[in-house]
């Protein structure tokens, strides 16, 4: 679900302790749906209006010599397949645990019912073997029916997150769709996370080994591209859609092979997550050395080779030893000058993007789960030597006064926003917020859409439904309505289906352009859809993105 800021290891700490979740699965039913792939048979598994393909391989596992290299395709599938069970989750990178009892009472009680809701099934395995995916369709399809295709990539800071999420399984999506007369299909990808998918250092760089994550969910992407038909889908009508990490990788998706998508999608959906602020691949030297310290491999001739065959418990426990590099986990999508080919601000402005439509948005208050470690900074100075550690290294005070000056200490100007003195829980608390907030999900987006908005079809929403409580509308908040299904997931599934998100009744969600800055609300009460102007804090955004360049993370 989430890309951490700071606040890294209480906030995903929390998060796998809460991991504990019940799983549910519905019985096979009295007919087995079946596929043929290749030589083999695929079993699915019906429920009504749907049928589910679960766990099927797309890449050979990565282990033994596989381990750290570029996702390696299947020859051919023989036999029967078992599909109607979840295949292996990757393995899930921990923190210490830290103590988020210290956290005022009413917040660590929202916070633990909030990130429950995103919470991954215990009962399925972690594996270094968990390169598969899901398709979900209606039920009975003709195999040429060629539906479109709806390619989700979970979030979850590139260090955790599992196709199996119950809140992601895309069945409320693909009834829906069939409700509305729009069918689709419904794809999600396991993909290596943390150590295992985006180690980084000089070695992985000169091996062209970085990045593998993204490399995985391009192999995915050709792997549906491929066999979907077989599936009744349409491989020419793809759209990638994730929220935070997952955004970030749609992101890099649009911007790989200088902008040429390949024919793999048509269309890309942006949910809180576009251009990170994160540097060169090689710039994590430090973290490569300290893993291949952790793991006995510092006197090997090939560190590299080494780390290929020390095991799997040993090589999460060192990820799980390995401390954060600034504001980001140790393991994230860097600048490899392959997949990522320049830093990420700098492909927004000088890169070349897919020729494709696509839909991007945040929610209200993207940075209220992200200052959990900022409870001790109480004056402007501290908020100083804060930010340049966290955000902008090597920037002085002078280099950050007039960002202090757009962004007040008032807390009725911090997130959560329009709470007015409410939730200030220190004097810098809402500030820290609102700006990290500002910083990595919503000036980035601003961004992209002013550099591409006039050459693309773009759609930019704002989700601010259903407030909770202490935390506003936190980060990936929309995704609650989105699965749901509600009438977000109409906009999504009409522009999967016709890259137009609009009905012929209805709100009508015009295209963003930098003069009238159109943008559609999800809200509350009685106007709960509305078309508004995205303007909000435009000065500071601007300066934060001028830091950025500058001051690189």
């Amino acid at each position: 679900m989430l890309l951490e800021l700071s606040g890294t290891s209480v906030l995903v700490a929390l998060l796998s302790w809460l991991f504990l979740w019940n799983r549910r699965i519905p019985g096979l039913g009295d007919r087995t749906p079946h596929v043929q792939l290749d030589r083999a048979t695929l079993l699915g598994r019906a429920n009504g209006s749907i049928e589910s393909f679960l766990g099927i391989p797309y890449a050979q596992p990565p282990v033994g010599d596989l381990r750290l290299r570029l996702p390696q395709p299947i020859d051919s599938y023989n036999g029967t397949v078992d599909a109607t069970t979840f295949g292996n989750q990757c393995m899930q990178q921990t923190f210490a645990m830290g103590d988020p009892s210290k956290l005022p009472t009413e917040l660590l009680q929202d916070l633990g019912q909030y990130l429950g809701r995103f919470a991954i099934h215990p009962d399925v395995p972690q594996s270094e073997d968990c390169l598969n995916l899901n398709i979900i369709r209606p039920a009975n399809l003709p195999a040429d029916a060629k539906l479109p295709i709806l390619f989700w990539i979970y979030g979850g800071a590139f260090a955790v997150g599992s196709n199996a999420t119950p809140l992601h399984n895309g069945t409320a999506i693909v009834q829906r769709s069939i409700d509305l007369g729009e069918p689709v299909i419904y794809v999600a990808v396991n993909y290596r996370v943390n150590i295992f998918g985006f180690l980084g250092g000089s070695k992985v760089k000169e091996a062209g080994v970085g990045n593998l994550g993204l490399h995985d969910q391009r192999a995915a992407l050709h792997w549906v591209h491929k066999h979907i038909s077989t599936f009744g889908g349409d491989p020419d009508k793809i759209t990638i859609w994730g929220e935070s990490a997952g955004s970030i990788s749609v992101f890099f998706h649009l911007f790989a092979n200088g902008g040429d998508p390949q024919g793999l999608f048509r269309a890309g959906i942006m949910s809180s997550g576009s251009a990170p602020c994160t540097g060169d691949i090689a710039s994590v030297q430090e973290t490569y050395d300290f893993v291949v310290d952790e793991v006995g491999c510092s006197g090997a001739t090939d560190t590299l080779a080494c780390l290929r065959t020390v095991s799997t418990d040993s090589l999460l426990a060192a990820a799980n030893k390995t401390p954060p590099k600034g504001i980001t986990p140790p393991f994230v999508p860097l600048t490899d000058g392959d997949f990522i080919q320049d830093l990420p601000q700098q492909l927004v402005r000088r890169g070349k993007m897919a020729d494709v439509p696509f839909i991007i948005g945040n929610v209200k208050d993207e940075g209220v789960l992200f200052a959990l470690d900022s409870f001790n900074i109480t004056t402007d100075d501290e908020l100083v030597s804060y930010i340049s550690q966290k955000s902008f290294p090597g920037a002085s005070a002078a280099d950050l006064g007039k960002l202090l000056q757009l962004y007040p200490a008032d807390p009725a100007a911090g997130s959560p926003f329009d709470t007015g003195s409410a939730y200030a829980y220190t004097p810098q608390y809402k500030r820290i917020n609102a700006l990290q907030g500002d910083w990595f999900f919503v000036a980035p987006r601003r961004l992209l859409l002013e550099r591409f908005s006039s050459t693309h079809t773009a759609y930019n929403f704002l989700s601010a439904r259903v407030n909770v409580s202490t935390l506003g509308y936190p980060h990936a908040h929309d995704l609650l309505f989105a699965f749901a299904p509600d009438d977000m997931t109409d906009y999504f599934i009409r522009f999967v289906n016709t890259l137009d998100p609009n009905a012929d009744t209805g709100v009508q969600w015009p295209r963003y352009d930098t003069t009238a800055r159109a943008t559609l609300k999800f809200g509350d009460g009685n106007v709960p859809l509305s078309i508004i102007v995205d303007d909000e804090r435009l000065a500071g955004m601007r300066e934060l993105s001028a830091l950025s360049l500058r001051f690189p993370a």
